[in-house]
């Protein structure tokens, strides 16, 4: 008696597709840091508040400390908030022909440095009024949320000047010009509200 061994083809598996990314690794990456940046000045400007609320009654500025510049920090922010503008057409440009998108991008970083130049130059001028971390609380929240933001725009102008040299050399990639434009956009549209909230 003979037995004979029968075989069954069976269809090969298909290979796992990968899932879709829905964001860039770097891209998302710089999403997460951003989120947890906004919880640092959410409680940075909950905690001024709380405290501000606190000497209803009482002279806020305190007494003797000097006034903000409202007018030349408002041309700042202006400056930072047309950096961001012209950094959204860098973009655009950069999806049609990146070596257009290097002088708008020059131009955003620029601006991004009057401003923080420009901050420095008040900060200097606040010092020698007699406003420091020291003097009051007052001064406290200000050098520490303005400071706070002020690193940020500084880490935020040294991508952005990565990314403008990449780019003046054809190197730079659609998700590396991404990566950079959301945190310098997080820089940009997190300081109107600071200056609503620290200046006003």
């Amino acid at each position: 008696m003979s037995t004979s061994s029968a075989t069954i083809d069976t269809p090969a598996r298909p290979a796992p597709t990968p899932p879709r990314q829905l964001l860039p690794n770097g891209v998302m990456g710089m999403a997460i840091f951003i989120f947890t940046e906004v919880m640092l000045f959410a409680g940075l400007v909950s905690a001024h508040e709380i405290v501000r609320s606190q000497s209803i009654g009482e002279m806020w500025p305190p007494y003797g400390q000097p006034r903000l510049s409202l007018g030349e920090t408002a041309i700042n922010t202006a400056a930072l908030l047309l950096s961001g503008f012209v950094l959204y057409l860098a973009n655009r440009i950069f999806k049609q022909d990146k070596a257009k998108a290097v002088a708008p991008t020059l131009v955003a970083l620029l601006l991004g440095i009057f401003f923080v130049g420009a901050q420095g130059a008040e900060w200097v001028a606040l010092l020698g009024d007699g406003l420091t971390m020291t003097s009051s609380t007052y001064g406290a929240f200000f050098y520490t949320i303005v400071g706070t933001h002020g690193l940020h725009a500084l880490s935020a102008i040294l991508a952005l000047g990565w990314a403008w040299s990449r780019l003046r050399t054809g190197k730079l990639t659609a998700t590396e010009f991404t990566t950079v434009q959301v945190f310098w956009y997080f820089v940009v549209l997190v300081w109107p509200f600071l200056y609503l909230q620290v200046y006003l």
